[in-house]
C-alpha cells in the first residue's frame, strides 16, 4: 500500500463520507482510493462549485465536509469557497496534491500553505510515509473539533511512496488504523459567571435572545427555547440561524437588515440583549440600531475572541451554547424564578398578526418604463406566491446580491438547518454549489436555489451535475438582467451603469440546454409550469427564469452599503 491508499482509507474511517472534487494527476490516486473504501464521490465541474458544496454539506448536517482537488490551479480554483467557509467555521477537510519538495521548477507550484493560511485555513500537509496516519487524523481533528477549515496537502513524492510497516511509522497506532478524532469537551462558564448571568436574567423586563451560527451548531434549540420560556425572553435569530425557533409563537425571527418592522421595534425596546453563538455584527444589530442605549448586552461564545468583537458588551461568558443555557436553566429553576416577561398576550397577539414578511402589506412595484420587453414580476409577489406553492420540508440556498433577501425572508425554512447562507465572504456566484450540497446532504427535502442573474451565469456549469446526479433542485433566477446592487447603489448618483448592465438572457433555453426543466416567469400565472414540475417525478432540476422588476433597490441595500 502507498501513501495516497494509506490516506485514502485513513479518510474513509475518519468520516468522509462523501467527498466532493475535480480530480487531476495530483489527487486521481487518493479520491480512488476514498471511493474504494466507502465513500461516495460527486464530480463537480470546478474546483470551486466542489468546495462549496461540501461547504453546505457540512453545515446541513452532512457531517464532515471533505472536497478533493489538484495542486495549483486546482487549489487556486477553490479559494473563493474555502475563505467562505473558514469564515463560516464550517468544518471542511480540502484534500490537494501538492509539488513534490524537490520539482523547484514545476508550473504548478505556488506556496499553497500560504493560500490556505491567507484565506483563515489552516495549512496541514501529510510530511512523510512515516506520519502520514498521524497528520491525516491530526488534519481531521482540527476541522472537526475546532471547527475549521484545514487545507490537507499531499506531495506527490509522499503519495508514492511505501507505507512503512506500522512498527516503523512514528507514533503509528497498530493495524494500519489511524488516530481517532477526539471531540474535546463543550466550555462551560464557571458557576460564578453563572450565577451572575442568572442575576441579568432575574433583572430583565423585556429581554431578547439572539441565537447564531454557534448556537445552530450546538443543537441549543430546546435549552434556549426553554430558558427563554421561563425568564419571558423573545428568541431571534441571526440570518445564518434562520429558523431555529420555528414554531415558537414568541419568535421573532430574524434580527437585522432581514428583520421584519414588528420585530425590529420589539428588539429595539428590549432591555437585555444576549448573545448566544452570535457575533453580533453590524449586518445582526443593524449597525447597533436595534440596540436600545439603556438595553444591557451579553454575548455567550465558545470562542473568547468573539466576545465584544463587533458589538461593547456588558457581560461576556465563554461557553457553549447549549451548556450555557442549560446551567443558566438550571440555576433560575433552583431560585424558583420564572417571570412572563416580554412574553405577553399583547406581543402574542402582534406577532401573529405581523410577524412574518407575508404579513407585511406593500405596494406592487411598476413595470417599468425600460420593461418594453414584456410584463415583468415583483419579486415579493414572486416568492410569496412560490412559498405556498412549495413543501413544508425544503432547505433554501441563497447566492449574494440584490436580491438575496427575498428569498431569506419570504420563503419559510421549517428548522435551523433550513437556510444555507453562505455569506461570510459576500460572494456572488456560490448559491447554485451550495443548493447541490445541501440536496446532496438532505435527499428527504426539496432544495431550492435562489439566485441572482449574475451568479446563475456564474456557476451555470453545475447546472450539469445537478442533472447527472438527477436532483429534484429548483433553481429560482431572481432576473434583473444587472447586478441591480451596484445599480441601485450607483444609480442615483447618475453614474453611467454600462459596466454592470447586460442584454437579456434566455435562462430558461440555457436550463434545457443542460437538461433541466424550465420556465420563464413574467406574472404570478406563470408558475403554474412550477406546480406541474412540483406534481412530477421531480427527477430533473427545474429552473425558472423570473424576469423581476428592477425599478426600486431592495429595502435592505442602503444598509448593506453601509458596511462597505
Amino acid at each position: 500500500m502507498n501513501v495516497a491508499e494509506a490516506v485514502g482509507e485513513a479518510l474513509a474511517r475518519l468520516g468522509a463520507r462523501t467527498v466532493f472534487g475535480v480530480v487531476g494527476s495530483g489527487n486521481f490516486h487518493v479520491t480512488n482510493a476514498l471511493v474504494a473504501n466507502g465513500a461516495r464521490y460527486v464530480a463537480a465541474r470546478h474546483e470551486g462549485g466542489a468546495v462549496t458544496m461540501a461547504d453546505a454539506y457540512a453545515r446541513v448536517g452532512g457531517g464532515l465536509g471533505v472536497v478533493s482537488v489538484h495542486q495549483g490551479p486546482g487549489l487556486t480554483n477553490a479559494v473563493t469557497g474555502m475563505a467562505e467557509a473558514a469564515k463560516s467555521r464550517t468544518p471542511l477537510l480540502v484534500v490537494a496534491g501538492e509539488v513534490a519538495a524537490a520539482a523547484v521548477r514545476s508550473n504548478f507550484r505556488i506556496d499553497q500553505a500560504a493560500v490556505a493560511a491567507a484565506v483563515g485555513a489552516v495549512p496541514e500537509r501529510v510530511h512523510s510515509p512515516q506520519t502520514a496516519l498521524d497528520d491525516v487524523a491530526r488534519a481531521c481533528r482540527t476541522a472537526v473539533a475546532e471547527r475549521r477549515t484545514v487545507l490537507l496537502g499531499l506531495p506527490l513524492d509522499v503519495q508514492g511512496a511505501a507505507l512503512p510497516d506500522a512498527g516503523e511509522r512514528r507514533s503509528a497506532p497498530a493495524g494500519r488504523r489511524p488516530l481517532p478524532v477526539r471531540i474535546p469537551p463543550l466550555p462551560v462558564p464557571p458557576p460564578a459567571a453563572v450565577a451572575r448571568f442568572a442575576d441579568v436574567l432575574q433583572a430583565a423586563r423585556r429581554p431578547v435572545f439572539i441565537a447564531g451560527r454557534g448556537a445552530r451548531l450546538s443543537g441549543a434549540r430546546e435549552p434556549l427555547g426553554e430558558l427563554a420560556g421561563r425568564c419571558g425572553a423573545l428568541p431571534a435569530t441571526s440570518a445564518v440561524a434562520r429558523g431555529l425557533f420555528t414554531g415558537d409563537p414568541f419568535a421573532l425571527d430574524v434580527s437585522g437588515g432581514f428583520a421584519t418592522p414588528a420585530a425590529a421595534e420589539l428588539i429595539r425596546h428590549a432591555d437585555l440583549v444576549v448573545g448566544w453563538g452570535c457575533s453580533l455584527t453590524m449586518w445582526t444589530t443593524r449597525h447597533g440600531a436595534l440596540i436600545g442605549p439603556d438595553a444591557t448586552v451579553v454575548q455567550v461564545d465558545a470562542d473568547a475572541r468573539a466576545l465584544g468583537a463587533h458589538c461593547q458588551v456588558d457581560l461576556g461568558l465563554i461557553g457553549d451554547a447549549a451548556e450555557t443555557a442549560r446551567a443558566v436553566l438550571a440555576e433560575l429553576a433552583a431560585r424558583g424564578h420564572a417571570a412572563t416577561g416580554y412574553r405577553t398576550p399583547e406581543v402574542a397577539e402582534r406577532l401573529a398578526r405581523e410577524g412574518r414578511w407575508q404579513d407585511v402589506p406593500y405596494e406592487e412595484h411598476p413595470p417599468g418604463k425600460d420593461d418594453a420587453d414584456g410584463p415583468r414580476v415583483d419579486p415579493r409577489t414572486l416568492t410569496i406566491a412560490l412559498d405556498a406553492m412549495l413543501p413544508r420540508e425544503r432547505t433554501v440556498a441563497v447566492d449574494s446580491g440584490n436580491f438575496m433577501g427575498y428569498p431569506a425572508m419570504f420563503l419559510d425554512v421549517p428548522d435551523g438547518d433550513g437556510l444555507v447562507f453562505t455569506q461570510a465572504f459576500q460572494a456572488v456566484g456560490l448559491g447554485l454549489a451550495t443548493a447541490i450540497g445541501a440536496a446532496v446532504a438532505r435527499p428527504d427535502r426539496l432544495t431550492v436555489a435562489a439566485l441572482g442573474d449574475g451568479g446563475a451565469l456564474m456557476s451555470v456549469a453545475e447546472l450539469e451535475t445537478a442533472v447527472r446526479l438527477g436532483l429534484g433542485l429548483l433553481v429560482v433566477v431572481y432576473d434583473d438582467e444587472a447586478y441591480g446592487a451596484e445599480v441601485h447603489h450607483f444609480g442615483p448618483g447618475g453614474h453611467p451603469l454600462d459596466t454592470v448592465t447586460f442584454p437579456p438572457a434566455d435562462l430558461a433555453a440555457i436550463g434545457r440546454g443542460f437538461g433541466c426543466a424550465a420556465a420563464t416567469v413574467r406574472r404570478p400565472d406563470d408558475l403554474a409550469a412550477v406546480a406541474d414540475w412540483l406534481a412530477g417525478p421531480r427527477d430533473r432540476p427545474m429552473v425558472v427564469d423570473a424576469k423581476v422588476t428592477r425599478g426600486r433597490p431592495a429595502w435592505w441595500l442602503a444598509e448593506a452599503f453601509r458596511g462597505h
